[in-house]
């Protein structure tokens, strides 16, 4: 909810949101669907209420908000949530320091990455409706990349030797980015160069993406590595093709709007411009955050025919992502509103990586101790090895503007933090990840 929008405005809204979502079968009754209270969480319950030492949530403020006093970010708002209780849900610092704007509750943020878990509920819903198959070869649903080679070696010269596919990569491979596709977004061999050239990231929408990727070669046979991939924005053109609706269109009528996420969409309203907070990062020479220009070369965030990318479109605010999150805890549903049921959410947090190839393992690199990855987010499969207190099956993801959340299914909580940085950090800056698991763990309660 817009805390700055007047109630009134806001339940219009949500009635047509409803009547909408209704109208193309989202499963929840009316009377859930219009009067059910979208609202929460607007504030804390506080340490006691969710089972926290008092002592635990005063540390992790201290330390969320010194964050922004050693200028490590400009502003933060961080969420913990267990049992359905709010243990702290606050704010510091700046959402626009040039503008004067403080970091409110209802902030809009860029959540890049933390898009791809949304993407990945959408097409377990098209997966209930037994439209596709884990197994599938991903050419069943987009022809176009049936042809693809696969890049063997290259040299200086960008000059590729490739090789046919010795099989089509799976659905799975899809979802837990060992397919073999490249991104564009790092790396310097020349599959993720033509990503680059071809602005595939910047395709005027879904058919326009697959046109301009149809030909480059993958990295690998399928199935052989772990390479962080457009999969998921590729999983978004599925969605489109299965459900005949654009991807937007799906989320908002099957997710956001049953949800109450009323604040989740792939642009931002004009009339929302100052909610949105500001991107910094620091500046070495000038020794303080500097605020990032929006990128030339996409289109602006007020622009509504914005690429709507299933891997890193999105803006949400921290309200609508706990309640993302909470849907995940409460076994798919929330006030009313099932979204997916708990075995897909089993299905999606399981690793389902092949043997002995972990989160961000290669045929030469073992990866992540005790990690690997399920649909569309990482998951911690064995919290001994991977050197974590984290419970056994917690599953997490973060965006490339620094926003971060992890699920705890053995504590049932949550956690998420909001923030907005990219393209450098202070010396010496804190591992706030770091920080808040380990002053949240080292809580007796959760011995």
């Amino acid at each position: 909810m817009n805390l700055r929008t007047p109630a009134s405005h806001f339940y219009t809204q949500k009635l047509w949101h409803t009547v909408a979502a209704l109208a193309m079968g989202a499963s929840l009754t009316f009377g859930q669907a219009l009067y059910a209270d979208t609202s929460w969480p607007e504030q804390a319950d506080g340490a006691a209420a969710a089972g926290f030492a008092p002592e635990t949530i005063q540390q992790l403020d201290a330390a969320m908000e010194k964050l922004v006093s050693d200028q490590d970010v400009a502003g933060i708002i961080w969420l913990l949530a267990k049992d359905g209780k709010i243990a702290t849900f606050e704010t510091a610092g700046m959402g626009s320091i040039e503008d004067k704007l403080p970091m409110e509750q209802d902030a809009l943020f860029r959540i890049y990455s933390m898009t791809k878990p949304v993407t990945g509920v959408a097409l377990m819903m098209l997966h209930e409706q037994g439209l596709w198959d884990f197994d599938d070869p991903v050419s069943k649903f987009v022809p176009e990349l049936a042809n693809l080679q696969v890049m063997v070696r290259h040299n200086e010269a960008g000059e590729m030797e490739l090789e046919p596919l010795t099989r089509q990569p799976t659905m799975r491979e899809l979802l837990n980015h060992s397919a073999g596709f490249g991104y564009g977004l790092s790396g310097n061999d020349p599959v993720n160069n033509m990503f680059r050239d071809r602005n595939v990231l910047a395709a005027t929408d879904l058919n326009d993406m697959i046109a301009r990727m149809s030909d480059i070669p993958l990295l690998f046979q399928p199935g052989e590595e772990w390479y962080y991939s457009i999969a998921v924005d590729i999983q978004g053109y599925i969605v489109e093709k299965l459900s005949g609706q654009r991807f937007g269109e799906f989320l908002d009528q099957k997710i956001f709007t049953p949800l109450g996420m009323n604040d989740t969409a792939f642009y931002v309203q004009e009339a929302d411009r100052a909610r949105f907070a500001d991107v910094y990062r620091w500046d070495r020479e000038q020794n303080k955050l500097m605020r990032n220009e929006e990128r030339p070369d996409r289109p602006s965030y007020f622009d509504a025919t914005r690429l709507e990318s299933g891997g890193g479109g999105l803006v949400s605010s921290t309200h609508d992502y706990a309640r993302f999150l909470q849907m995940f805890i409460n076994g798919g549903e929330l006030d009313g509103a099932r979204i997916i049921s708990q075995q897909s959410i089993d299905m999606m947090r399981s690793n389902t990586l092949r043997d002995g190839l972990l989160l961000r393992g290669t045929e030469s690199s073992p990866g992540q101790a005790g990690q690997g990855f399920g649909v569309d987010f990482a998951v911690i499969f064995d919290p001994v090895a991977a050197d974590s207190p984290q419970g056994e099956g917690t599953y997490y993801w973060s965006g490339a503007a620094g926003t971060w959340f992890w699920i705890d299914p053995v504590h049932n909580m949550y956690f998420i933090g909001m923030i907005q940085s990219q393209g450098g950090n202070r010396p010496g800056a804190a591992n706030m990840r770091d920080i808040a698991v380990d002053i949240i763990y080292a809580d007796a309660s959760l011995d």
